[in-house]
């Protein structure tokens, strides 16, 4: 089974920057889908960002140059780098896998709030 662990979750400012980083183990990492998604209390998950295989990236609309999704396929790791972060930003930050032929994948998530 895939099995994915997330850290780097915390309190910020607004304005302020973290990083979560999701290990992934499995799965051949190089060929999956990567990427996070989020919810926040109340509301559904959302895409936040994905990475294919090809190092290809996309990203949902309310984090569009502020968010950096990435990989590294050596330490089976995916990295979002969250900049400019916004109360609204406030959410469990899952990571997420999508192995060929597997479905997908979410971790257990991680809390990153951001206070005003």
């Amino acid at each position: 089974q895939v099995q994915l662990v997330e850290s780097g979750g915390g309190l910020v400012h607004t304005g302020g920057s973290l990083r979560l980083s999701c290990t992934a183990s499995g799965s051949t990492f190089r060929l999956n889908v990567m990427g996070w998604d989020r919810q926040a209390p109340g509301q559904q998950r959302e895409l936040v960002a994905r990475i294919s295989e090809y190092g290809t990236t996309s990203y949902g609309d309310s984090v569009k140059g502020r968010f950096t999704v990435s990989r590294d396929n050596a330490k089976s790791t995916v990295y979002l780098e969250m900049n400019s972060l916004k109360p609204e930003d406030t959410a469990v930050y899952y990571c997420v896998s999508s192995p060929p032929f597997l479905g997908t994948f979410w971790g257990q998530g991680t809390q990153v709030t951001v206070s005003s």
